[in-house]
Order: structure tokens, then C-alpha cells, then sequence
């Protein structure tokens, strides 16, 4: 790759006396809300790539791994094709810890989970990363936050925790370890890509992660290879988290994090596990009732109050990412 480029802040994120312009939260939100929308569908998709336990199509380490394999070899083209610049041995360190959690951890809990419980009570569970979200950007990038916006992150997760009780029967079950395992990491990741984000264009970060680590998921691809046939609609499920869920997705989000603010634009995340629970019924044929109608409306309130709360000052040291 050509190193003649510099890192730079991604583009719309002016800054005066340390305050982002007021377009760029707009912006951000925006971009926030179109990665929500992707990201909407890696749940039911996955599922439909990897099949239900009693008839198992595409394995999950495939799922996991096959996907960021894909999506590696397009990134490592997109990065020649920019020409883009060598990330220093800082931004190399911090590309590790993004891909522990966006490449490695959320994508194979994530899969393991939903082999055992239906995309709907899946969906209902990640409801929570938002709230982990904003816990770990606002400790790891020292953005302090009004009590009445942890109150507001706290109740929109108290919701969907309710409504993942209420449709499980008010049991927990192995599967939901799965999902937290899985949130934690993801909600790592977000917050050290949207670091790296304000040091280099958003694009690259998932892409650079990607090219990171394809020595890795390129031989696991190839051994967990499916040795039997496996339905169509299984590959269009895997082509979509390859494509958009690992890839495409996070240039809308890791743009919008770097332009509106990590705390503040991750509580758009709120509303994807309704999206997904949506998303899940012409897909995968599952049911929605006017319950789950009634907690999204709920959950959208409370993703408005949040955004009107959340401070939106960067730290002194945003961009600096070690």
C-alpha cells in the first residue's frame, strides 16, 4: 500500500475550541442510523445462513470467520484502490483489539447463540449493547456524562431486558451467556474502531481490520469449508454478513461514532433489535406481535431523550489513540 498519505480527521468533523460543528451530530446520527439499519439484519441473516440446531446448514466458525475472509479480501482491493496510507504501529495495535471484537468475538458468539434460540429473542438481547456501548466509550475515551443520561441509557435496556423476560418465559437460558459474551466484545470493538476513526478515515478502519486479519481467517475458512450441500438461501445469508454486516456496515457506523460523538450516537443502537425482530419475520417466518410493537415505540422515545441528553464535548485527547 502507498504510504504518501497522512492520517487525517474524517471529513465534516471541524472543530472549534473542542466542540464538534453542529452539522456534524446531525451527520453522525445520520450515518449512525444508516449502519443500525445494516446491522438490522445480521441477526436474522446469520441465522438463516447457519440454519436452526435440528437442521444445521453453514457451521458458525464458518459463518464467523468465512464472513470477515470475504470481506478481507474486498477490503485488502478497496485499500489498494485507495492507495491508502501504512498505519503506524499505534494504529496497528489498536486495529488488533477492534478486530478481538468486530472480526473474532461478536460474530462467533453471536452465531453459536442463535443456533439455539429464534432471531427474535436474539434480537431482544443485543438490545443492550447501546447501554454497554456507551459504558465502555465513556470510560476508555473519558466522555462523562449527565446522571440523567445513564438514567435514560438504563431504562432503554431495562426495556428490551423486560421484553427479552417476558418473551422467554422470565427464564435466562445458556444461550443468552452467549449473546453477553458477544456484546461485550462487539461494544469493545465499536468504541476502539471509532478511536481509530478520528486518526484515519472510517472506511479504512474496518478495512485495515479486515486485511489484519486474514492470515488468520482465511486458512479457518477453508478447514471449516461445508462438506455437505447446503440450501441457496443459506449463501445469500452468509453473502449478506460477508458483504454488508462486516464490511459496508461499518463504514456508516464508524463514520457516524467519529462525527456525533461515541456515547451519544451509540444509543441509535436501541432501536436495531427491533429492526432485527421486524426483519425476522419475512425472512425467517417468524412472528411479531403488537407486544413487541408497543416496546419499540417505547424504545424510540427513549433513544430521542437520550440523544438530547448525551454531552457531545470530545475529550482533549479524542484523537489521540493509544
Amino acid at each position: 500500500m502507498a504510504s504518501s498519505t497522512t492520517a487525517v480527521r474524517p471529513t465534516g468533523q471541524a472543530s472549534h475550541g473542542g466542540i464538534l460543528a453542529p452539522g456534524a451530530h446531525r451527520r453522525g446520527m445520520g450515518f449512525g442510523l444508516l449502519g443500525v439499519a445494516i446491522f438490522a439484519l445480521t441477526i436474522p441473516m446469520t441465522r438463516l445462513a447457519s440454519g436452526p440446531a435440528a437442521e444445521p446448514q453453514l457451521s458458525a466458525v464458518f459463518v464467523a470467520i468465512g464472513r470477515a475472509a470475504l470481506a478481507g479480501v474486498l477490503a485488502a482491493a478497496y485499500l489498494a484502490w485507495q492507495r491508502a496510507a501504512w498505519p503506524s504501529a499505534t494504529q496497528w495495535r489498536q486495529l488488533a483489539l477492534t478486530a478481538l471484537g468486530i472480526v473474532f468475538g461478536f460474530p462467533l458468539f453471536m452465531g453459536l447463540a442463535v443456533l439455539h434460540v429464534d432471531a427474535v429473542h436474539a434480537s431482544v438481547v443485543t438490545g443492550i449493547l447501546p447501554l454497554v456501548t456507551a459504558v465502555i466509550g465513556a470510560l476508555m475515551l473519558q466522555q462523562p456524562q449527565r446522571p440523567a443520561f445513564w438514567a435514560s441509557a438504563g431504562l432503554g435496556a431495562a426495556l428490551v431486558v423486560a421484553f427479552a423476560a417476558w418473551r422467554g418465559g422470565a427464564a435466562l437460558q445458556f444461550a443468552d451467556g452467549l449473546l453477553l459474551l458477544a456484546l461485550l466484545l462487539g461494544a469493545f470493538g465499536y468504541v476502539c474502531g471509532a478511536r481509530l476513526s478520528q486518526t484515519m478515515p472510517p472506511e479504512q478502519v474496518v478495512s485495515w481490520v479486515l486485511v489484519l486479519t486474514l492470515p488468520v481467517t482465511l486458512p479457518v475458512t477453508l478447514w471449516a469449508w461445508p462438506e455437505q450441500p447446503v440450501r441457496p438461501a443459506s449463501w445469500v445469508g452468509f453473502g449478506y454478513v460477508a458483504l454488508f454486516s462486516m464490511w459496508l456496515g461499518f463504514f456508516a457506523w464508524y463514520r457516524g461514532l467519529a462525527l456525533g460523538g461515541t456515547v451519544r450516537v451509540s444509543q441509535v443502537q436501541l432501536l436495531q433489535p427491533f429492526l432485527s425482530a421486524l426483519a425476522a419475520v419475512p425472512i425467517l417466518g417468524e412472528s411479531l406481535d403488537a407486544a413487541t410493537l408497543g416496546f419499540l415505540l417505547a424504545v424510540m422515545a427513549v433513544v430521542f431523550a437520550s440523544r438530547k441528553l448525551a454531552r457531545t464535548t470530545p475529550p482533549p485527547n479524542v484523537g489521540d489513540p493509544r
